[in-house]
């Protein structure tokens, strides 16, 4: 049909309303479980700072871990940093960490997983830098507690030890300290049972090992009283029970995203909505700024 002289086409007319949206502010953000963000809604306020997005990983896993959401996030714009965690002690793990977030120079969302989430529960303390807290299936422990009474009183975790690690010695070990190796049993059954099989078995393969103490040490501080927090629950997490997660994202009054059967591994097997979660810490960095 011919459009009268002057007239607009449906496709114009659309992006003139999608751009009216835009403005009066009625485009939101993804809703739960969405795996893609729009890129009008991804994008940082005029004028705001894009924040750099520290990934930290837990234990039995390395950077790697996060490839799916630093692709995501860079195609997005950000500058991504997937560190690496020592996993030899949460003292030591959140000091080294700490002096990595001093050389950035701008605002900062800081993500953990599992015991990285305690890991950035301290290395965050006393940075200003740092906007916003986002836990991934982690541990998020107040002042005097450890990483291993988070787990929760079902976790796969509370079995005998001799039935869940291989422990190994390791050079200037204090004494009784190990590294601990999960078992190819409880990797492939309640670590990453979300995952195909062949990947989860390339992942227990390649794991890194963290040390007993890093899971006994008393927490020195709790970054989450005074950050703002974002929360992913995996919904069949056996590691970390969702149940337990919920208590501590409800007590930071963390915004909390549930990933309906998502093992303790959703940072890679639902890496999309964990991605989506980031951005909302990212925008909430950007309109707080």
């Amino acid at each position: 049909m011919k459009m009268p002289s002057g007239g607009r086409g449906p496709a114009s007319i659309a992006v003139l309303v999608a751009m009216t949206l835009v403005v009066l502010g009625v485009v939101t953000g993804p809703a739960a479980g969405s795996s893609s963000v729009p890129a009008a809604v991804s994008a940082p306020a005029t004028g705001c700072v894009k924040p750099t997005i520290v990934l930290v990983h837990g234990a039995w896993a390395d950077a790697s871990s996060w490839s799916g959401e630093v692709d995501r996030l860079q195609h997005e714009g950000y500058v991504v940093r997937a560190i690496p965690n020592p996993l030899r002690g949460l003292t030591s793990d959140a000091a080294d960490v700490a002096d990595f977030l001093k050389t950035i120079s701008g605002p900062i969302v800081l993500v953990g997983h599992s015991y990285g989430g305690s890991v950035i529960t301290n290395a965050a303390a006393g940075n200003a830098n740092v906007k916003e807290l986002v836990y991934v299936n982690a541990a998020a422990p107040a002042v005097g507690e450890t990483t291993a009474q988070l787990s929760g009183k079902t976790s796969a975790l509370s079995a005998a030890p001799d039935t869940l690690y291989d422990q190994v010695s390791y050079p200037g070990a204090p004494a009784g300290d190990t590294d601990l190796y999960l078992k190819k049993k409880v990797f492939l059954q309640s670590f990453g049972p979300d995952l195909p099989i062949q990947t989860a078995e390339t992942l227990w393969a390649s794991q890194r090992p963290a040390t007993t103490s890093a899971f006994m040490t008393r927490s020195t501080a709790a970054a989450w009283q005074t950050i703002p927090s974002w929360y992913v629950i995996g919904t069949a997490d056996e590691i970390i029970t969702p149940a337990s997660q919920m208590s501590m994202a409800q007590r930071a009054h963390a915004h909390i995203l549930e990933v309906p059967g998502g093992s303790h591994l959703t940072l890679i097997s639902h890496s999309g909505m964990v991605s989506d979660q980031i951005l909302a810490a990212v925008r909430a960095a950007c309109l707080g700024s």
